[in-house]
């Protein structure tokens, strides 16, 4: 696996983790806007979480690695990204599984888990690349955390 370098978050916590994911899935974006994407095609997505805290649970983990996979991974690796609408909603023009709304909704999905804890740790990005040449990166703004 080549290593990867990401954007950085500049954050006060002490601990940092971050988790990487291959996901091989495809979608299509029902729009006149998305050209060619409008057909059925797929990607292996590289997914990059970032997640941070000042606390370690129990067991000494700010969050275990196999959950934050089986948060994502698990859900959406080998799929039809279209065909998750309890993750996307086709008829909220900002839910077609673009890159865009995969990071987010990705983001939102780890966040709600980590909401849950007693330590409490805050996702602080989500990365996806798309292809070699194309990425996006989601981060809550200021007070959405």
């Amino acid at each position: 696996m080549m290593h990867q370098l990401y954007p950085q978050v500049m954050h006060p916590y002490r601990y940092e983790l971050n988790k990487d994911m291959h996901i091989a899935a495809a979608h299509f974006i029902p729009h006149e806007a998305a050209g060619s994407c409008a057909n059925v095609h797929g990607h292996t997505y590289i997914v990059n979480v970032t997640v941070a805290g000042d606390e370690l649970d129990e067991s000494g983990f700010l969050v275990n690695f196999q959950t934050l996979k089986q948060l994502v991974h698990r859900k959406l690796d080998h799929t039809l990204l279209n065909d998750h609408s309890d993750w996307f909603d086709g008829h909220d023009p900002n839910r077609f599984p673009t890159s865009e709304v995969v990071a987010r909704t990705i983001y939102e999905t780890i966040q709600r888990y980590l909401d849950t804890l007693p330590h409490k740790p805050t996702c602080l990005q989500v990365f996806v690349r798309e292809t070699p040449t194309s990425y996006v990166v989601y981060r809550p703004k200021a007070g959405e955390r």
